[in-house]
Protein backbone atom coordinates (compact mmCIF):
# COMPACT_ATOMS: atom_id res chain seq x y z
CA UNK A 1 0.00 0.00 0.00
CA UNK A 2 1.00 3.61 -0.30
CA UNK A 3 1.59 5.91 2.88
CA UNK A 4 1.73 9.54 3.24
CA UNK A 5 2.84 12.08 5.86
CA UNK A 6 2.04 15.53 5.53
CA UNK A 7 4.48 17.97 6.83
CA UNK A 8 3.27 21.34 7.70
CA UNK A 9 2.74 23.94 10.52
CA UNK A 10 -0.40 24.51 11.61
CA UNK A 11 -1.65 27.88 12.05
CA UNK A 12 -2.20 28.18 15.78
CA UNK A 13 -6.01 28.35 16.59
CA UNK A 14 -7.21 28.36 13.52
CA UNK A 15 -9.30 25.12 13.32
CA UNK A 16 -11.12 25.58 9.77
CA UNK A 17 -7.76 26.49 8.17
CA UNK A 18 -5.61 24.16 9.15
CA UNK A 19 -8.80 21.47 8.25
CA UNK A 20 -8.94 23.09 5.06
CA UNK A 21 -5.05 22.84 4.77
CA UNK A 22 -5.85 19.33 5.29
CA UNK A 23 -8.75 18.55 2.91
CA UNK A 24 -5.87 19.51 0.08
CA UNK A 25 -3.34 16.83 1.27
CA UNK A 26 -6.28 13.97 1.74
CA UNK A 27 -7.74 15.21 -2.19
CA UNK A 28 -3.77 15.43 -3.76
CA UNK A 29 -2.51 11.82 -1.76
CA UNK A 30 -6.02 10.17 -3.14
CA UNK A 31 -5.38 11.08 -6.51
CA UNK A 32 -2.14 9.58 -6.32
CA UNK A 33 -3.10 5.98 -4.71
CA UNK A 34 -3.08 6.71 -1.28
CA UNK A 35 -4.28 4.54 1.54
CA UNK A 36 -3.28 6.32 4.54
CA UNK A 37 -2.28 9.80 5.45
CA UNK A 38 -0.66 10.67 8.52
CA UNK A 39 -0.42 14.42 9.99
CA UNK A 40 1.57 16.14 12.86
CA UNK A 41 0.97 16.76 16.25
CA UNK A 42 -2.04 18.62 16.81
CA UNK A 43 -2.60 19.02 13.35
CA UNK A 44 -5.13 21.49 13.68
CA UNK A 45 -4.49 23.53 16.36
CA UNK A 46 -0.89 24.03 17.35
CA UNK A 47 -0.19 24.85 20.45
CA UNK A 48 -2.87 27.56 21.51
CA UNK A 49 -2.52 27.49 25.33
CA UNK A 50 -4.50 31.45 24.99
CA UNK A 51 -7.13 30.10 22.92
CA UNK A 52 -7.28 26.49 24.16
CA UNK A 53 -11.47 27.04 25.39
CA UNK A 54 -12.65 28.57 21.80
CA UNK A 55 -10.66 25.33 20.43
CA UNK A 56 -12.26 22.79 22.62
CA UNK A 57 -15.52 24.11 21.81
CA UNK A 58 -14.95 23.43 17.92
CA UNK A 59 -13.64 19.96 19.12
CA UNK A 60 -16.76 17.81 17.65
CA UNK A 61 -16.86 20.43 14.52
CA UNK A 62 -13.49 19.67 13.83
CA UNK A 63 -13.84 15.53 13.97
CA UNK A 64 -16.99 15.51 12.23
CA UNK A 65 -14.71 17.60 9.18
CA UNK A 66 -11.80 15.25 9.86
CA UNK A 67 -14.52 11.96 9.83
CA UNK A 68 -16.10 14.14 6.31
CA UNK A 69 -12.55 14.69 4.51
CA UNK A 70 -11.65 10.60 4.72
CA UNK A 71 -15.02 9.47 3.71
CA UNK A 72 -15.10 11.45 1.02
CA UNK A 73 -11.64 11.06 -0.67
CA UNK A 74 -11.75 7.34 0.49
CA UNK A 75 -8.40 7.66 2.54
CA UNK A 76 -7.47 6.47 6.32
CA UNK A 77 -6.11 9.41 8.38
CA UNK A 78 -4.53 9.78 11.41
CA UNK A 79 -2.67 12.58 13.51
CA UNK A 80 -2.87 14.28 16.99
CA UNK A 81 -5.29 16.96 17.96
CA UNK A 82 -6.16 18.65 21.13
CA UNK A 83 -9.18 17.31 22.70
CA UNK A 84 -11.63 17.63 25.67
CA UNK A 85 -11.96 15.55 28.27
CA UNK A 86 -13.94 14.89 31.41
CA UNK A 87 -11.09 16.04 33.49
CA UNK A 88 -9.58 19.58 33.90
CA UNK A 89 -7.84 20.04 31.11
CA UNK A 90 -7.75 18.77 27.50
CA UNK A 91 -5.45 15.37 26.38
CA UNK A 92 -3.18 15.42 23.31
CA UNK A 93 -5.21 12.83 21.34
CA UNK A 94 -3.86 10.30 18.67
CA UNK A 95 -7.21 9.91 16.33
CA UNK A 96 -7.52 7.18 13.54
CA UNK A 97 -10.37 7.89 10.84
CA UNK A 98 -10.98 4.72 8.52
CA UNK A 99 -11.55 5.50 4.93
CA UNK A 100 -15.26 5.15 5.30
CA UNK A 101 -15.12 7.95 8.05
CA UNK A 102 -15.53 5.94 11.17
CA UNK A 103 -13.19 6.67 14.02
CA UNK A 104 -11.19 3.53 15.21
CA UNK A 105 -8.45 4.65 17.32
CA UNK A 106 -7.96 7.00 20.17
CA UNK A 107 -4.70 7.54 22.38
CA UNK A 108 -3.53 10.13 24.76
CA UNK A 109 -0.12 10.97 24.98
CA UNK A 110 1.03 9.49 28.03
CA UNK A 111 4.54 11.39 28.18
CA UNK A 112 4.32 15.13 28.97
CA UNK A 113 7.19 17.78 27.77
CA UNK A 114 8.07 19.46 31.20
CA UNK A 115 10.09 21.83 29.49
CA UNK A 116 7.32 23.34 27.18
CA UNK A 117 4.88 23.12 30.29
CA UNK A 118 2.47 20.65 29.07
CA UNK A 119 2.11 19.62 32.62
CA UNK A 120 0.01 22.95 32.76
CA UNK A 121 -2.19 22.64 30.36
CA UNK A 122 -2.60 19.00 29.10
CA UNK A 123 -3.47 15.81 31.20
CA UNK A 124 -1.73 12.85 30.50
CA UNK A 125 -3.03 9.60 28.89
CA UNK A 126 -2.80 6.19 30.99
CA UNK A 127 -2.66 3.50 28.93
CA UNK A 128 -0.44 2.43 25.78
CA UNK A 129 -2.81 1.41 22.36
CA UNK A 130 -2.28 -0.96 19.71
CA UNK A 131 -5.00 -1.43 17.55
CA UNK A 132 -6.24 -3.49 14.06
CA UNK A 133 -7.46 -0.81 11.40
CA UNK A 134 -8.23 -1.71 8.24
CA UNK A 135 -4.39 -1.19 6.55
CA UNK A 136 -3.01 -3.31 9.58
CA UNK A 137 -2.46 -3.14 13.14
CA UNK A 138 -0.75 0.20 14.58
CA UNK A 139 1.07 1.42 17.29
CA UNK A 140 0.60 4.77 18.76
CA UNK A 141 2.35 7.46 19.72
CA UNK A 142 3.07 11.24 20.18
CA UNK A 143 6.17 13.42 20.27
CA UNK A 144 7.95 13.17 23.37
CA UNK A 145 7.16 8.91 23.85
CA UNK A 146 9.52 9.03 20.97
CA UNK A 147 12.10 9.20 24.27
CA UNK A 148 10.93 6.27 25.88
CA UNK A 149 11.20 2.67 23.95
CA UNK A 150 9.33 0.54 26.44
CA UNK A 151 6.09 2.36 24.90
CA UNK A 152 7.89 1.12 21.42
CA UNK A 153 8.49 -2.72 22.18
CA UNK A 154 4.79 -3.38 24.05
CA UNK A 155 3.34 -1.76 21.31
CA UNK A 156 5.68 -4.70 19.13
CA UNK A 157 4.99 -7.12 20.94
CA UNK A 158 0.95 -6.24 20.77
CA UNK A 159 1.72 -6.95 17.32
CA UNK A 160 2.04 -3.45 16.04
CA UNK A 161 3.08 -3.35 12.53
CA UNK A 162 3.04 0.32 11.56
CA UNK A 163 4.31 2.23 14.60
CA UNK A 164 2.49 6.18 14.38
CA UNK A 165 4.19 9.42 15.44
CA UNK A 166 3.01 12.95 14.71
CA UNK A 167 5.10 14.94 16.09
CA UNK A 168 6.73 18.69 16.95
CA UNK A 169 10.18 18.31 17.68
CA UNK A 170 11.82 21.27 17.84
CA UNK A 171 15.69 22.53 16.95
CA UNK A 172 17.92 22.09 18.17
CA UNK A 173 17.54 18.24 18.37
CA UNK A 174 17.16 17.11 14.93
CA UNK A 175 20.14 15.33 14.61
CA UNK A 176 18.02 13.36 17.94
CA UNK A 177 14.89 12.89 16.20
CA UNK A 178 16.68 10.95 13.21
CA UNK A 179 18.66 8.49 15.33
CA UNK A 180 15.55 7.70 17.69
CA UNK A 181 13.24 6.90 15.01
CA UNK A 182 15.75 4.92 13.29
CA UNK A 183 16.69 3.73 16.53
CA UNK A 184 13.01 2.60 17.58
CA UNK A 185 12.61 1.16 13.87
CA UNK A 186 15.25 -0.97 13.89
CA UNK A 187 14.78 -2.31 17.89
CA UNK A 188 11.06 -3.52 17.06
CA UNK A 189 11.33 -4.52 13.54
CA UNK A 190 8.29 -2.45 12.19
CA UNK A 191 7.13 0.17 10.23
CA UNK A 192 7.66 3.49 11.64
CA UNK A 193 5.89 6.67 10.50
CA UNK A 194 7.11 10.13 11.77
CA UNK A 195 5.52 12.88 10.85
CA UNK A 196 6.50 16.52 12.06
CA UNK A 197 5.55 20.11 12.06
CA UNK A 198 7.77 22.44 10.32
CA UNK A 199 8.78 25.67 10.30
CA UNK A 200 7.94 28.68 13.52
CA UNK A 201 5.77 27.97 16.72
CA UNK A 202 2.09 29.60 15.27
CA UNK A 203 3.44 30.43 11.71
CA UNK A 204 5.78 33.38 13.42
CA UNK A 205 8.92 33.43 13.50
CA UNK A 206 9.61 35.37 16.33
CA UNK A 207 6.75 33.72 18.88
CA UNK A 208 8.26 32.05 20.82
CA UNK A 209 11.65 30.98 19.46
CA UNK A 210 10.50 27.39 18.72
CA UNK A 211 11.03 26.18 15.14
CA UNK A 212 10.56 22.84 14.23
CA UNK A 213 12.82 20.81 12.17
CA UNK A 214 10.65 19.31 10.16
CA UNK A 215 12.63 15.79 8.41
CA UNK A 216 9.31 13.96 8.67
CA UNK A 217 10.46 10.65 8.29
CA UNK A 218 9.27 7.11 6.63
CA UNK A 219 11.65 3.95 8.06
CA UNK A 220 11.73 0.08 6.94
CA UNK A 221 11.99 -1.89 10.01
CA UNK A 222 15.40 -2.66 8.81
CA UNK A 223 15.95 0.67 9.66
CA UNK A 224 16.64 2.16 6.47
CA UNK A 225 14.67 5.55 5.92
CA UNK A 226 12.49 4.96 2.79
CA UNK A 227 11.59 8.52 2.92
CA UNK A 228 12.53 12.22 4.31
CA UNK A 229 11.44 15.54 4.14
CA UNK A 230 13.59 18.90 4.41
CA UNK A 231 12.53 21.59 6.73
CA UNK A 232 9.27 22.83 4.59
CA UNK A 233 5.90 21.69 3.63
CA UNK A 234 5.98 18.40 2.15
CA UNK A 235 3.70 15.74 1.12
CA UNK A 236 5.50 12.18 1.29
CA UNK A 237 4.60 9.64 -0.40
CA UNK A 238 6.41 5.62 0.03
CA UNK A 239 5.42 2.27 -0.62
CA UNK A 240 4.92 -0.30 2.29
CA UNK A 241 4.59 -4.19 2.03
CA UNK A 242 4.07 -4.89 5.52
CA UNK A 243 5.52 -9.05 4.46
CA UNK A 244 8.56 -7.19 5.04
CA UNK A 245 8.24 -6.76 8.51
CA UNK A 246 8.45 -11.12 8.87
CA UNK A 247 11.53 -11.00 6.28
CA UNK A 248 13.27 -8.79 8.54
CA UNK A 249 12.69 -10.58 11.67
CA UNK A 250 13.25 -13.75 10.17
CA UNK A 251 16.92 -12.56 9.15
CA UNK A 252 17.68 -10.75 12.45
CA UNK A 253 16.19 -12.63 15.75
CA UNK A 254 15.75 -9.77 18.11
CA UNK A 255 12.85 -10.11 19.26
CA UNK A 256 12.53 -13.86 20.02
CA UNK A 257 16.14 -14.51 20.80
CA UNK A 258 15.00 -11.83 24.05
CA UNK A 259 15.61 -12.76 27.24
CA UNK A 260 12.64 -10.64 29.20
CA UNK A 261 13.36 -12.86 32.70
CA UNK A 262 16.63 -11.31 32.80
CA UNK A 263 15.84 -7.75 32.25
Amino acid sequence: MLVALAQFSPKQGDIFSNLERISGFAKEGSGRGVSLLCLPEVCTTGFPWHQKTQCLQDTDKSIKKMSEIAKTYGISICGSFLMDTAKDKPANTFLYFEADGSLSVRYSKIHLFKQFKESDHLNAGASIVTASTALGRIGCSICYDLRFPELFRKCALDGAELQILPAAFPHPRLEHWRAMVQARAMENQNFIIATNQCGYEGGNTTEDGIHYCGHSLIVHPSGDILFEAGEGEELGIVKVDLLDIEKVRASMHCLSDRRPELY
